[in-house]
């Protein structure tokens, strides 16, 4: 398959989806294809790993990159920006930037918008980058679109139920990278991480228990979705390097699809305006956007009580997530952190 190449003699096998737990109604009113078309495949000695090629309808994607910079860095979601900025700066980061990326140029000295000095951006349960911990008073509503989009996905893959509680978006440049780690400040691990990839391309490494173990590389593109669950869930994993999408074109044909007009009712999907979709593709040329999505608590569960912590999810400085941050080595390519 085109997104998978691997660095070890591991076989790619087709995953079987549970193509009845989404009605294609859902499917559709999601912006998704009929889980019957979609491809999935796992890896073996990585068990409760799914990686599933793009399964977006045509122009679907345009609304998730639009919520993901238009919208969802709004308040009262959080984001890198709120560490050195006062409040008012960064309540309407796309207002502020939407001319200035519509007339950027190539020159890589032209100074850069705020949309574009964003790193990070939490929903739902923020996670307090210093604690590593989520907590029961820094909570903000989770956004209904990326939650239904979040279950479907879910549920074709075996996890019906899933509550989608805790968001973390990344963004990304060319000269990003995110160092490995772990996602297990969930109380719960028996629910999937969901991920989310649109824009340029990356390679994702996916290694094992321990910090050491050599891990796999794999292509990760534009509309791609990979689900961590079971043994997986707790592998990890690292982006070492953002790269231009493989058709060398200045944006993935998937993006220049137009979106139906015959929207299903119900749908979470809106239409992005020309206006809005030329900020985004401009956003787009040099850039990734990922969403991983997780549930926090299983069903009744409590956070514990804690002492000594404002539950304020602060974070240590503008890049935790990517290289800057001082406390994680950056990735190089082919190399173990």
């Amino acid at each position: 398959m085109r997104n998978l190449y691997l660095e070890h003699s591991l076989k790619v096998f087709r995953s079987q989806l549970s193509i009845s737990s989404v009605s294609d109604q859902d499917a559709y009113r999601a912006g998704l294809q009929p889980v019957s078309q979609w491809k999935a495949y796992g890896l073996n000695g990585y068990p409760g790993f799914i990686f599933i090629p793009n399964p977006f309808l045509p122009g679907c994607q345009r609304h998730w990159v639009k919520q993901c910079l238009k919208l969802y860095p709004q308040k009262p979601s959080v984001c890198n920006l709120d560490l050195h900025m006062a409040p008012e700066k960064t309540i309407d980061l796309w207002g502020q930037s939407k001319e200035q990326l519509r007339r950027k140029g190539s020159s890589k000295w032209e100074p850069r918008s705020l949309l574009e000095k964003l790193r990070w951006v939490t929903l739902g349960y923020h996670y307090n980058w210093d604690t590593k911990k989520y907590s029961a008073n820094h909570h903000t509503p989770f956004p209904s679109d990326l939650a239904f989009l979040s279950e479907q996905v879910a549920a074709a893959c075996g996890f019906q139920g899933f509550q989608a509680q805790a968001g973390i978006l990344n963004y990304y440049h060319f000269d990003s990278s995110l160092g490995i780690h772990v996602d297990e400040s969930e109380l719960d691990h028996s629910w999937p991480l969901l991920s989310f990839s649109f824009g340029q391309s990356s390679i994702f490494l996916l290694g094992g228990l321990k910090r050491e173990e050599a891990p796999t590389a794999m292509f990760m593109h534009s509309g791609d979705i990979m689900v961590m669950s079971g043994f997986s869930r707790l592998l990890y994993h690292a982006v070492p390097r953002v790269l231009p999408n493989p058709e060398g074109t200045a944006l993935p044909s998937c993006l220049d699809q137009a979106l139906s007009s015959d929207l299903p009712v119900g749908s979470v999907i809106e239409h992005s305006s020309d206006e809005d979709w030329q900020v985004c593709a401009k956003y787009l040329q040099s850039s990734r956007i990922n969403m991983t999505i997780r549930q926090v608590l299983a069903e009744g569960q409590k956070f514990p009580e804690e002492s000594g912590t404002d539950g304020k999810g602060r974070a240590p400085s503008e890049d935790s997530q990517h290289q800057e941050n001082s406390r994680a080595k950056r990735l190089k390519p082919n190399t173990e952190s």
